[in-house]
């Protein structure tokens, strides 16, 4: 569905420059931008995928991964197609690497009307790059609102300051995804093609005007795996606040980078550590089921505060007023407690 883009400025000739992402593209008339849904028609840019949903399911707020915002709630993840980055090692390539529109078309009222229906106290919007779709999110998460559900960003972070000023109030909470210590795969090579500034400066923004957010850090063997890169993430994250929660995840093999080895988790405890070191108080290793820094610790006393089985949460030690039950000492978790959220057996895949 096409729909007149909100975050663009017009050029001479008829070209337009768009200002959802860091690439700020300068998109003639009849061109697409990088991420080939939003287009130049007429002098004017539009966004083609509107409403066009191409991923939809039912998921744990822990597969996101958020652990310190809204803990055991569920989500109805939401994707269109395309990306504006080119991940070699992208799970969900059968989407953002399509240029080519596809999905069924979803009104905002009625996908608010179908999370409602499927349990689901919040809308994540996920899978591909959310900032390609601003506009779509942006009217879901009005209407989510309205209704009592939070909304959730699954962000590479290369987006603008004009992008992030339009989600104030209507987006509740961003994971950025910083890959291989914050460097970026694109093209046929491990390397920081565009400049991760613009990353940096969207996390502390982020964090300045009142977001949750949560970091994820892929760590890649050999290519991505630097501990001096993660003393200095690390480093300038607990710079901003000591308690952003940050996952260390595991890279597992996926579309242009099937012959790397999996993340080894002696790679990723040292991670940990470096993290813990540099005084962050929430850190977690992802993707590595039965992990025991896949639970909540506390920071005051060190005791397991949340623990998980995967995505799963079995046991929860904190009070009502969001305190460890241990110790006493204030757990920083945003959004409503729910004791457990185990007794979902299966993922519901709508697409």
């Amino acid at each position: 569905m096409l729909k007149k883009a909100g975050l663009y400025e017009s050029l001479e000739n008829k070209k337009v420059r768009c200002i959802a992402c860091s690439r700020k593209c300068v998109i003639p008339e009849g061109s697409n931008g990088f991420c080939f849904v939003r287009k130049n028609i007429g002098g004017s840019l539009y966004l083609l995928s509107y409403a066009m949903v191409s991923a939809l399911q039912l998921d744990p707020i822990e597969k996101k991964p958020f652990y310190n915002f809204n803990p055991g709630a569920y989500v109805l993840g939401v994707g269109t197609s395309s990306c504006n980055l080119g991940c070699l090692f992208c799970q969900n390539h059968n989407i953002s690497k399509e240029h080519e529109i596809s999905g069924i078309e979803i009104m905002p009222d009625e996908l608010i009307n179908l999370a409602i229906s499927k349990g689901a106290q919040g809308i994540a919007f996920t899978y591909n790059e959310p900032t390609i779709f601003i506009e779509y999110a942006l009217d879901v998460a009005e209407q989510a609102h309205r209704k009592g559900l939070f909304t959730l960003f699954v962000s590479n972070g290369y987006m603008t300051k004009e992008a992030i000023d339009l989600m104030v109030g209507a987006i509740d909470a961003v994971v950025v995804d910083f890959k291989g210590n914050g460097e970026r795969i694109f093209s046929n090579k491990f390397e920081a093609v565009v400049s991760n500034d613009p990353v940096k400066e969207s996390v502390e923004y982020l964090v300045k005007l009142g977001f949750h957010v949560e970091i994820t850090d892929l760590i890649v063997p050999n290519v991505g795996d630097s501990l001096s890169a993660c003393d200095k993430l690390t480093s300038w994250l607990a710079g901003i606040s000591k308690d952003i929660p940050i996952h260390f995840t595991r890279f597992y093999p996926d579309y242009k980078m099937l012959d790397y080895p999996i993340t080894p988790i002696q790679t990723l405890e040292k991670h940990y550590n470096v993290a813990v070191k540099n005084g962050l108080r929430y850190v977690y290793i992802g993707n590595v089921p039965g992990n025991e820094h896949n639970d909540t610790s506390c920071p005051g006393c060190g005791k397991k505060i949340i623990k998980r089985d995967g995505f799963y949460i079995s046991k929860m030690h904190i009070t009502n007023d969001k305190k460890c039950r241990y110790c006493r000492y204030q757990i920083k978790i945003d959004g409503k407690l729910k004791s457990e959220n185990k007794h979902v057996n299966a993922i519901d895949v709508i697409i």
